[in-house]
């Protein structure tokens, strides 16, 4: 997986405005390097971003380890894209799949 810095925009294949499959008004936005999840502005300081199996993955990260635990139970920190091109997004305590919003 490669490191980026937080300002390195996430990949093309992400970017966009998403809804959840099983409810509409739920979305998730990227653009550029801006995450946001459920009307909350993902805040990190890097990511890692990689292919697993074909799978396009993207860990959202922060430098600070106190702070990690809070930070992965809060936020959205993984994105996927399968091989299939499904979106999904996911932390410790939810998983949610994305589609392309209309317009």
């Amino acid at each position: 997986m490669e490191r980026q810095d937080r300002d390195v925009s996430l990949p093309d294949q992400m970017q966009g405005r998403w809804v959840d499959v099983d409810d509409a008004s739920s979305e998730l936005v990227v653009v550029g390097s801006e995450v946001t999840c459920f009307g909350q502005e993902i805040v990190y300081d890097y990511k890692l971003v990689g292919t697993d199996n074909g799978a396009l993955t993207v860990s959202l990260k922060i430098d600070d380890e106190a702070r990690e635990d809070e930070f992965q139970r809060s936020n959205v920190t993984e994105l996927v894209i399968t091989p299939e091109g499904d979106f999904h997004a996911y932390n410790t305590q939810f998983a949610s799949q994305f589609i392309k919003a209309d317009g």
